[in-house]
């Protein structure tokens, strides 16, 4: 992640952003339940929403630098932050209510890695367990935020598909201008 971007996301506006439109939109269309699993949480601002909400808290973060301040700035808080890929967690099968990606999709580096990744969620996910995230389109202005980053968008009109190929149902894509929302659930 460029640090200028990497700056946003650990900054007040960012935070500002989650608690005036994510988390509204989170709260209505998603019952969490009692373990969730966050990808990718960065500098770990959307981590600290859901401590607020949930009893049990899990993030796994690719970036060695970012897991370790992460942990280190919840230690003794119950969550748990593990240095590891998305792809492949460790975790054990059926684990998690909700598993939940913020604006993170698009940092892994190819469709082919973002579907095994679908596909470790769905493993993770307990039976009728939601995944639900947001991520940036493919448009100058994010494009532009992620010179010199890895930007690998998700294209809104084939996630629903690419979903379901795992184990999905249900799911549901809001498009947006700059961004996309999406819910789905694990089979039961």
């Amino acid at each position: 992640m460029n640090e200028g971007h990497l700056r946003y996301l650990a900054s007040p506006a960012w935070a500002d952003a989650l608690r005036q439109d994510l988390l509204p939109w989170l709260e209505r269309v998603v019952d969490l339940g009692d373990d969730v699993l966050e990808i990718g949480p960065g500098p770990g601002l959307t981590t600290d929403l859901l401590r607020e909400r949930v009893p049990t808290v899990t993030a796994v973060e690719v970036d060695g630098d970012l897991a370790t301040a992460l942990a280190e700035r919840l230690a003794g808080t119950g969550t748990r932050v593990l240095h590891a890929d998305a792809t492949a967690t460790g975790l054990p099968s059926n684990r998690f209510s909700a598993v939940l990606a913020f604006s993170m999709l698009h940092h892994v580096p190819s469709a082919e890695q973002q579907d095994h990744l679908f596909a470790e969620v769905r493993r993770v996910l307990r039976p009728g367990g939601v995944f639900a995230g947001v991520d940036g389109k493919d448009v100058q202005m994010i494009r532009d935020a992620h010179a010199e980053d890895t930007f690998t968008p998700v294209d809104p009109g084939s996630l629903a598909t690419r979903l379901a190929a795992v184990g999905f149902t249900d799911a549901t894509v809001e498009d947006g201008e700059l961004q996309f929302r999406f819910t789905a659930r694990s089979r039961g």
